[in-house]
């Protein structure tokens, strides 16, 4: 059980939407313990629960005043060992996230580091004086906008946040602060956790020497909503210190067994790859996972490119793909132009479970679900206020869990934080119990996965004409031949090696040579070694 990450199926839970168990609208770990019969059902092999430490909320819980407690609003300590027992019971790993780059500007160390250059605790985040002029050190922007350099009138010293300025980050060229990042990991792995998805893992280190980053190259001559994208995050980020740290977290994992690391690689695409091969070299993160799949594209040469660029450039290393999160538009509503709500969700599905390496599955994927058309006045999320309408931040996709059709869906007897609904309401669990369904879809092919070459299988991609993408995955347990139409209108295309479709499919049938899919068809099916297309 040591690699049972390798090829697994994780669930994310975004714990504030998925249920609420005592009626405040804001969803919690007894909520998600009564839920997990369902993510079981599922046939996943583990859970990742978004944070529940101890926050106050700036930023949803991704800015932490106590990274070894449960924040009141999500429960007790004894409620996420309750939680985790129960998974443990039902088959499941539990993932938690570790938001280790930054902190709330109200945690105990970041309070005593901004009292003055001298506490001990003076040098736990970036402090940097003004240029002569009173400029920030350098010209580094936040992902949320503006520089990330904030003045604070007691050091008389600016402190960086590549986030919201009550996020500074923390300052991990000094020892002291990776020590105290360990003993946060050692802490949850002590209470039994099964591993960590780690947030931002690209941003631990900062240029030392704070240059200025340059420009980002660009095709459009009209500016982003948001600067952010202008900018080539060269020193800011993604810095040679990184990897060397990462494997002194991996040194700790070891000495637990069956425990495992995902990394958030929050870069473009010009070095996600890169970055991704990087640190998932042997001795460092178990997977690490990028947005390239998060994104608009919906092309064959798009998916092709991502695995075929991955495995190259990391023959020894292990990615984790995903179509939907909580910081991006749900891939239902991204990639709508190409068919239906329910053809778009099934070929979604099909596509992403037949992926070499891990999957990451975000709640609510699992029924189709849409993005929620979230107005103004309705907002939570920072970046929302900030870039509104270019961008309306997040909140579209972190609305609540739909278990039936009553009022806000199951999900709470009060009013919940974020509304649910009629769009969302329409694609709930209890409707989708029957066969024919979106979810009734996800059950059979993640059965079916299990055992086929599809957990962690080899790819053989085929140079065939878009919109099909087509390849052959050869492992242990066989070989899996896979075809997608990517489109809204029917294809064929000439194979070999196939004398019937024995696997799952839709809207695709064999005639000799000959595999015709319907729009958004697809098929999956044992094979001889050398089918091919």
């Amino acid at each position: 059980m040591s690699e049972w990450w390798r090829g697994a199926v994780v669930y994310q839970v975004y714990p504030r939407s998925f249920q609420d168990s005592n009626g405040d609208g804001i969803g919690d770990l007894p909520g998600i313990t009564a839920r997990l019969p369902h993510i079981a059902s599922l046939g996943v092999d583990a859970i990742w629960l978004s944070p529940v430490f101890k926050s106050p909320m700036a930023d949803m819980g991704y800015d932490v005043s106590d990274y070894c407690d449960i924040d009141p609003l999500f429960g007790t300590l004894e409620d996420f060992d309750t939680l985790m027992a129960r998974a443990h019971e039902l088959g499941l790993k539990v993932i938690i996230d570790q938001v280790i780059s930054h902190s709330s500007d109200q945690h105990p160390a970041f309070v005593e580091s901004r009292r003055d250059r001298t506490n001990p605790k003076a040098d736990w985040y970036v402090w940097a004086d003004p240029k002569p002029d009173g400029a920030p050190p350098s010209n580094w922007i936040s992902v949320f906008g503006g520089s990330t350099w904030e003045w604070d009138a007691r050091r008389r010293q600016y402190y960086l946040h590549n986030f919201l300025a009550s996020q500074p980050d923390f300052n991990f060229h000094n020892p002291q602060v990776q020590d105290e990042m360990l003993a946060i990991l050692r802490f949850w792995l002590d209470r039994g956790v099964d591993g960590f998805r780690l947030d931002t893992v690209n941003y631990y280190f900062h240029d030392a020497q704070l240059r200025d980053n340059g420009p980002e190259p660009r095709e459009e001559n009209q500016p982003p909503a948001n600067p952010y994208e202008m900018q080539d995050h060269e020193y800011s980020k993604c810095r040679p210190e990184n990897p060397a740290f990462l494997e002194r977290m991996r040194a700790l994992l070891d000495e637990y067994d069956g425990r495992s690391m995902v990394g958030e690689v929050g870069e473009g695409p010009r070095r996600a790859l890169r970055i991704m091969s990087e640190y998932t070299a042997p001795g460092r993160l178990h997977m690490a996972y990028s947005f390239d799949m998060l994104g608009p594209k919906f092309t064959p040469e798009h998916f092709r490119s991502r695995i075929e660029g991955f495995f190259k450039a990391a023959p020894e290393g292990w990615p984790m793909w995903a179509f939907s999160n909580h910081d991006v538009t749900r891939h239902v509503t991204r990639w709508a132009e190409y068919g239906t709500q329910d053809q778009v969700a099934g070929l979604s599905a099909a596509l992403l479970l037949a992926l070499e390496g891990s999957i990451c599955l975000y709640q609510g994927e699992e029924l189709g679900q849409t993005e929620t058309e979230i107005e103004y006045h309705e907002l939570t999320d920072p970046p929302g206020f900030k870039f509104w309408p270019d961008y309306k931040g997040r909140d579209g996709c972190r609305t609540p869990m739909v278990w039936d059709g009553s009022d806000h869906g199951g999900f709470t007897t009060g009013t919940p934080w974020l509304p649910v609904k009629a769009p969302q309401l329409a694609r709930n669990v209890a409707a989708q119990e029957g066969a024919g369904s979106v979810l009734a879809l996800y059950r059979a092919l993640l059965a079916w996965r299990k055992t086929s070459a599809l957990r962690d299988g080899r790819s053989t991609f085929f140079d065939v004409e878009p919109p099909a993408l087509a390849f052959r995955r050869d492992g242990a347990e066989g070989s899996v031949f896979c075809a997608f139409n990517l489109s809204d209108q029917p294809i064929a295309l000439p194979v070999s090696g196939l004398a019937a479709l024995h696997g799952p499919h839709s809207g695709a049938s064999l005639s000799g040579t000959s595999l015709t899919l319907a729009p958004c068809g697809w098929v999956w099916t044992r094979c001889e070694a050398g089918a091919a297309a």
